[in-house]
């Protein structure tokens, strides 16, 4: 049956594609941009989106600065980071849900309290926590820190109290062990958990600034966020090289959204629905 065309269906499209424009327009934006020579004048906004175009600009970053080599540290550190909290948390979560312990109410507490407390609140002792380890400047500085995610252990937890008991009596009863339990039953039927969880951890990891900032000492070691200024105010002083950097560094997280987009809106609907 066809829809029937009403104003308000039409306001509502209007809406929608207006939206959608404004947010995609800074994309369509920086991307012409970084096309255009290095140097060129721009007098109004309609000579972003004129010939003539390039793509020798990212060369040109690539060759100026270690570029390669900060997506390298970004990419390693974020996948590691993803395998990591994921297999903590969903560890951590399986013990509070089904595990009948002492204090265990006490513990989930203790990690709903971990969101209230603003990461900017802990930098200062975490770095001084660094320094003492002496991993201050290296992976394990960036990537340590990090592994500890409150957020994902609550979502996970919620998830697994809703599987049913019937189904963990039924494993007891044919001897599963409690990892055995985990690793067959909990974790996979728990993949838009898990999806969820990696992806929102791997974006904010490849987005993190404040921490690799304060940590990395050495050019080397820059994630893409922190290299990025660096290149901004030491490699080029045009606008033209700044956008092909960003460009660059927008390239993983533009992919990872087409690949997964159906993953991540499921996500986001799994964050505000329990069980």
């Amino acid at each position: 049956m066809k829809r029937k065309i009403t104003p308000v269906l039409v306001l509502r499209y209007i809406l929608s594609y207006g939206l959608a424009f404004a947010f995609i327009f800074p994309v369509i934006w920086m991307v012409f941009t970084s096309l255009k020579r290095e140097g060129t004048p721009i007098r109004s906004v309609a000579e972003f989106f004129i010939p003539p175009f390039t793509t020798d600009n990212y060369h040109a970053v690539f060759s100026r600065a270690p570029i390669g080599r900060w997506m390298w540290n970004s990419l390693s550190v974020a996948l590691v980071v993803t395998v990591l909290v994921v297999l903590f948390s969903s560890l951590a979560a399986f013990a509070i849900s089904r595990i009948r312990f002492r204090g265990r109410t006490f513990v989930y507490l203790f990690f709903m309290a971990g969101l209230m407390v603003p990461g900017e609140a802990t930098i200062i002792p975490l770095f001084n926590l660094a320094n003492n380890l002496g991993i201050v400047n290296s992976y394990k500085g960036l990537i340590l820190p990090a592994l500890a995610g409150p957020f994902a252990v609550i979502i996970l937890k919620e998830f697994f109290d809703g599987i049913p008991d019937e189904l963990v009596d039924s494993a007891r009863i044919d001897g599963c062990s409690m990892l055995r339990m985990y690793m067959t039953i909990f974790v996979p039927l728990s993949k838009p958990a898990v999806s969820t969880i990696a992806i929102f951890t791997f974006i904010g990891n490849w987005n993190s600034f404040l921490w690799p900032f304060l940590i990395i000492m050495s050019e080397k070691m820059y994630t893409l966020p922190v290299g990025i200024p660096a290149f901004n105010s030491s490699y080029s002083q045009d606008y033209i090289l700044p956008m092909t950097v960003n460009a660059v560094a927008s390239i993983p997280a533009i992919i990872a959204f087409l690949f997964f987009q159906k993953q991540i809106i499921q996500g986001i609907k799994l964050t505000g629905i329990k069980g």
